[in-house]
């Protein structure tokens, strides 16, 4: 699986938006960068993932518009994103994100820790 697979960019932000909403972390731009979009190049790649995710109700709170030429647009802040009781059970229950976990176990990064203080590891 590699670093910018859509699988390992869900489990980063659900890991860090479930964080963020058990109050182990705040959130904060520069982390959030770091920790979750630190391999995805392309903000339209980005974009229609959080947009995915929004439609699929593992997150909610973001607001998007199809621009022209078929790009989505995040029109609102993605610090209004939050985690979904069905984002949450995806993380613990989702076989690929049990395959991205095991993936990420020994990495030394912050979504790792985040996910082993969660007890997610």
């Amino acid at each position: 699986m590699a670093k910018d697979d859509y699988d390992v960019i869900v489990y980063r932000i659900l890991v860090y938006l479930y964080g963020c909403f058990k109050h182990e972390i705040m959130f904060e731009d520069a982390t959030f960068e770091a920790a979750v979009r630190k391999h995805v190049k392309s903000d339209e790649y980005f974009f229609g993932i959080l947009k995915m995710m929004q439609e699929e109700g593992l997150i909610a709170g973001l607001v998007f518009v199809n621009a022209w030429g078929g790009d989505v647009l995040l029109v609102s802040d993605v610090r209004d994103a939050r985690i979904t009781a069905k984002g949450i059970h995806h993380l613990e229950d989702n076989d690929k994100m049990k395959k991205v976990e095991e993936m990420l176990k020994g990495a030394v990064d912050l979504i790792a820790s985040l996910a082993s203080l969660l007890s997610l590891v």
